[in-house]
């Protein structure tokens, strides 16, 4: 499906483009904008009108919702009106455009290098998120863009900077786009590519848990399950740069030695099983460094409750993610004798108690962690935007280690 839309940030000026597009489908043709700072672009991107399985919402125009389709048509088909009544052409085209609008005032023209899939994305678009954005909406909550044009009112950023999201639910997975300076925050080109497209989500949840629940000192150690996510993977490397040693928990697989061993690669003290967890020669682990103090669980259910299991009296859980999709269970011993405490942590949260000042603190401390080599990107894999499929389909498998990240 081909769908023209004409943007500023992510709203849509509606009537204008109603009869643009009515003019377009009618004449086979399309219209284009001009801006006095950028030429002309048309814009490709991943939209999703409804909430569902990904792979059969993402692309789909719905009727009424805004997202206005058009579709390629025969000479007979165009006698016939407007595409609206095209129906079996519509739902077989998938690829979308975006049509921009001038850059004036505080708008920032930016083309976008690179967006991963975070399993938020995927929340996000079943419709299982605590933020979930106005329909139909472009996917995508991560990711860096390069500046192409600015208003005459931004006075922060300038043709060439990199930015990134300041805020969930902007819409990465497009080519390009026009923003407000205020939904961007700039980011130093020095630090390579998919380091900046994974830097505004992941490391910025691994650093604020690992900080601001417990007062940790160098020496003291952290139980993580999930340990091979973007977030675990974070938890690693920035734990290991403050001093902090960690055991990881992760479930078994057949590759379970090369996850291994590219874990400690990060910096891992201590890499285990579920099963391996559970036991009992665990805990000779604790006879060459303290009980942890801080979990962090992102996956509930039983691995949750072996993680309360092995903190240290007083210690807590941050919960951030539930991938078993079960809860969170604590005894009743564990919280009256231990004194364990259960917290919740979402980075958007965060971000609503927090200035943007001090966000773009914690990205300026990322990035020199990153420039320092003690924070890298994810393992990843890199897929061009029209083989969005491949790349849904390869975020949403078990035991996935390889970030999926599009590249524009």
């Amino acid at each position: 499906m081909l769908v023209s839309r004409r943007l500023t940030g992510a709203r849509a000026r509606a009537p204008l483009l109603a009869s643009l597009l009515e003019a377009w489908c009618r004449q086979g043709r399309t219209t284009s904008s001009y801006s006095a700072f950028s030429e002309p672009s048309h814009v490709r991107a991943l939209v999703y009108g409804n909430h569902g399985d990904p792979a059969k919402v993402i692309h789909s125009g719905v009727p009424g919702t805004g997202l206005y389709e058009c579709c390629y048509m025969s000479a007979e088909d165009w006698k016939s009106g407007p595409c609206a009544s095209q129906k079996t052409l519509i739902a077989a085209r998938r690829d979308i455009n975006l049509e921009l609008t001038a850059v004036e005032g505080s708008d920032v023209h930016v083309k976008m290098l690179a967006a991963p899939i975070n399993p938020s994305d995927i929340n996000m678009i079943q419709g299982n998120y605590g933020l979930l954005p106005k329909l139909p909406a472009v996917g995508g909550n991560e990711g860096v863009g390069q500046v192409i044009a600015v208003g005459s009112s931004v006075s922060g950023l300038k043709p060439g900077d990199w930015v990134i999201p300041a805020n969930a639910g902007l819409g990465t997975w497009r080519t390009e786009a026009v923003f407000s300076e205020e939904a961007l925050i700039g980011v130093p080109k020095d630090i390579p590519l998919q380091s900046a497209a994974t830097l505004g989500v992941n490391p910025c949840t691994a650093y604020r848990m690992l900080v601001d629940f417990e007062q940790l000192q160098p020496g003291d150690s952290v139980i993580q399950n999930a340990s091979n996510s973007g977030v675990g993977q974070a938890v690693i490397q920035i734990a290991s740069a403050l001093g902090l040693k960690t055991i990881n928990v992760i479930r078994d697989r057949p590759d379970i030695k090369k996850l291994t061993d590219r874990l400690k690669d990060l910096g891992a003290d201590y890499v285990l099983t579920e099963e391996e967890l559970r036991m009992p020669e665990t805990k000779n682990i604790f006879k060459d460094l303290p009980l942890p103090r801080l979990a962090l669980n992102c996956v509930g259910g039983k691995s949750s409750t072996e993680l309360l299991r092995h903190l240290a009296p007083g210690g807590t859980m941050v919960t951030y993610g539930g991938m078993a999709k079960q809860p969170v269970t604590a005894s009743v011993s564990m919280l009256i004798f231990k004194d364990l405490k259960l917290r919740g942590f979402w980075l958007s949260q965060w971000k609503k108690n927090h200035s943007p000042d001090e966000f773009k603190e914690l990205i300026l401390f990322l990035c020199n962690l990153i420039r320092q080599g003690q924070l890298t990107a994810p393992a990843w894999s890199g897929i061009p935007l029209q083989d969005y499929q491949q790349a849904l389909e390869a975020s949403m498998k078990p035991f996935v280690s390889s970030k999926q990240i599009l590249t524009m």
